[in-house]
């Protein structure tokens, strides 16, 4: 068996132990609490100014990166690799757009295109990941499927939040999978891609991210200034701007090849 064979197999065993395990928990609601943030100031007229604001990192590396890779499409090393770039790409940046509405006014219907958009991205990335290190035909086949669950399991959480019994076990499954999933493929087909090093990286300001993020109030007492949420928006924006780093990178090497000859 090859190792994009078992790879691929690998992760369609993971997703239906996870998917399994997800349905015999009981629904989960949003919490509302959720929606309560360290630092609601308004500055300039914006509520919540500062939780807002911080979303322009996703708009200037979400485009950055989405102008990058039309300009420069031999960073991409198979044709059919180009839209999973550009979809995760257009997610980071349509996410400052969704993250900035919610934040505005914080509540279920606005925290609904912040998944949304962020939804985007994570299919995106998946099938990036997966056509870098598995099968291109693979990610090419994946990138719509992952785009319409993502999507569904948002609108899904939407829909029975309205009706009084939110269930939020979908959308877990869309954003933490990835998460579980893409460690192990690096790990076993590290020598595959020289993103691995991009992608590790990525990860750890995603876990970083998620830790300013639950520490909300505690950074906020710490600085005074700005609380973790809006650190974590500048943080998480770091991720995709890792990547592009990474494809300049490449394009580099392959404009200048090293000469190995000893000669």
């Amino acid at each position: 068996m090859t190792g994009a064979r078992s790879g691929r197999w690998y992760i369609a065993i993971s997703a239906v132990i996870i998917v399994a395990v997800m349905i015999l928990v009981e629904p989960i609601a949003q919490d509302p609490a959720y929606h309560l943030f360290a630092d609601a100031r308004r500055m300039l007229g914006v509520p919540n100014f500062w939780n807002v604001i911080s979303n322009l990192p996703f708009l200037i590396v979400g485009l950055y990166g989405l102008i990058y890779v039309t300009r420069y499409p031999d960073v991409v090393f198979d044709a059919a690799m180009r839209w999973p770039w550009r979809v995760f790409f257009a997610g980071t940046a349509l996410t400052a757009f969704g993250s900035g509405y919610f934040h505005l006014a914080p509540a279920n219907e606005t925290l609904l295109w912040d998944r949304l958009t962020m939804t985007i991205g994570f299919a995106g990335f998946l099938a990036i990941v997966i056509g870098e290190y598995l099968s291109v035909r693979a990610a090419r086949m994946l990138l719509l499927p992952l785009l319409i669950i993502g999507v569904a399991s948002v609108v899904y959480w939407h829909l029975t939040e309205a009706a009084g019994s939110g269930d939020l076990r979908p959308y877990a499954i869309v954003q933490f999978l990835p998460i579980l999933l893409i460690p192990a493929i690096l790990i076993m087909h590290r020598q595959v891609s020289d993103l691995t090093n991009a992608i590790w990286i990525l990860i750890g300001f995603y876990v970083v991210a998620k830790l300013l993020e639950h520490f909300d109030a505690g950074v906020y007492t710490i600085t005074g200034v700005m609380s973790g949420h809006a650190l974590k928006h500048v943080v998480a924006a770091l991720a995709p701007a890792v990547l592009i780093v990474a494809l300049r990178r490449r394009r580099e090497e392959r404009r200048n090849p090293v000469n190995t000859d000893p000669r």
